[in-house]
């Protein structure tokens, strides 16, 4: 499913790219100052902002491979405690689960599973942007 959401995802980009410079070229095309404003604008934040969806949209395709290699390997971590109704650790609980996956991923610096599964907890925790970071570290180890 999540493939297929990234094929709507990139053809939607490609139709808004080809509109946003389509019209960047209809508003030079009008030659006042404001309009030919307008199309740099357009012609300089539409792929700027392309490019930033396709990096996310990599990053999530990346996160989502390592997380099934991980998930069939056996090592995706287990919620030891009760979890929130939205499926958050509690915040008596994350602090000491963190800790524990920080530690075991210091331990093992140059294991992308240690840094994958401290992505994990930190996301269950509720701390995306740790998360993410240390998601994007296990993708960068899994390189190696």
């Amino acid at each position: 499913m999540s493939r297929i959401a990234v094929a709507l995802m990139a053809a939607a980009l490609l139709v808004y790219l080809a509109v946003a410079i389509w019209l960047a070229v209809m508003f030079f095309a009008v030659g006042t100052a404001v309009s030919i404003g307008m199309g740099v604008a357009l012609a300089v934040l539409a792929p700027l902002g392309g490019w930033a969806l396709i990096r996310e949209m990599v990053f999530g395709l990346q996160a989502d491979r390592l997380g099934r290699i991980l998930d069939a390997e056996g090592g995706m971590p287990e919620a030891e405690t009760d979890l929130t109704p939205s499926g958050r650790l509690r915040p008596d609980d994350a602090d000491p689960l963190i800790a524990r996956y920080t530690a075991a991923a210091e331990s093992e610096r140059d294991d992308w599973r240690a840094r994958y599964r401290l992505g994990v907890v930190q996301d269950a925790a509720g701390r995306r942007k740790d998360a993410r970071a240390s998601i994007r570290e296990s993708i960068r180890l899994s390189r190696r």
